[in-house]
């Protein structure tokens, strides 16, 4: 198995293979726990005029994202998974669109599957990689608004890497140096209402879910996340 590793929009652009989306602040992990807390579909697109459109088809879907990490104007929810707290998901269709993450997913179009990837299912996500054994694996690192690296997404694809190839990986440590050099603006008083520092402490919860988001097509040719439950 070659196990890739590369960043942003440019990365996802060169993906083959089975491909990891990784966005771990925060849109693969909102959308981890929107499934957690009872989510129906969550769709995720890239452009978010295609957004505002799905809401006029689907009048009953959420509209969750962010640009600039600032939840988009007329947005039910941003990219915060602890705003979820005060929002009922369950039963919901959420249509998703963000800076990085769904960025990646629109385009991988060289890719044989894509899943997406956070630390809150870095296991799950490894282990089905495992079973499917395919030949290549990219993991693609979203970074900031999907054009700079950012630390805890190649954290991320590293102890992904990882668990494939058997290696000690001393996540802890790594995880820790975060809270000061990646995840520092979840603890700026001043930007508090856009990084909740709620959503530091849920998004490096690593492994706390037992399934993967595989990106699927509808019957109408549109990107959709499915969940799959992983036997760890």
């Amino acid at each position: 198995m070659k196990i890739q590793i590369l960043h942003c929009i440019e990365g996802a652009k060169k993906a083959e293979g089975m491909t990891v989306i990784i966005d771990v602040f925060r849109a693969f992990s909102l959308e981890c726990y929107a499934f957690a807390e009872g989510a129906d579909k969550i769709y995720p697109v890239g452009d978010i005029e295609e957004a505002y459109r799905r809401k006029k088809e689907d009048h009953k879907a959420l509209l969750a994202g962010e640009r600039n990490g600032k939840m988009c104007q007329g947005f039910d929810l941003g990219n915060s998974p602890s705003q979820l707290a005060h929002l009922s998901v369950q039963g919901k269709t959420l249509i998703h669109t963000t800076s990085a993450g769904t960025q990646g997913i629109a385009n991988a179009v060289c890719s044989s599957e894509i899943v997406t990837g956070s630390l809150v299912n870095a296991k799950a996500v490894a282990e089905y990689i495992r079973r499917k054994n395919p030949d290549i694996v990219s993991l693609v690192c979203m970074g900031f608004g999907g054009v700079r690296e950012a630390k805890e997404d190649t954290l991320c694809a590293e102890y992904i890497k990882s668990i494939l190839t058997n290696q000690d990986f001393p996540i802890d440590e790594r995880i820790k140096a975060l809270r000061t050099d990646g995840g520092e603006h979840f603890f700026n008083k001043e930007t508090q209402d856009v990084y909740p520092e709620a959503d530091y402490w849920m998004c490096i919860e690593y492994d706390k879910f037992p399934f993967v988001l595989k990106i699927g097509k509808d019957n109408q040719g549109r990107h959709i996340s499915e969940r799959i439950f992983i036997d760890l």
